[in-house]
């Protein structure tokens, strides 16, 4: 009997099924890799929007004259 066989009867219903990152909280480890890898996609996304947003009011708001109305 080979390894995987032995490790498939010892862990039963659980065998091929992603771990628990903690046993009392019910997200496994592949949960948490979707959700750090959304987290980071949507951090980066909320930099860029940032980014626009200070050059437009840094560089093109007072191109079109709005600087008068801050004054």
């Amino acid at each position: 009997m080979g390894e995987a066989k032995r490790r498939k009867e010892a862990m039963g219903e659980t065998y091929g099924q992603s771990p628990r990152i903690l046993p009392w909280l019910p997200i496994t480890k592949a949960q948490s890799e979707q959700f750090m890898k959304i987290t980071t996609q949507g951090a980066w996304i909320g930099i860029a929007l940032m980014v626009v947003g200070w050059l437009t009011i840094r560089f093109i708001g007072p191109a079109l004259g709005w600087w008068t109305l801050v004054e």
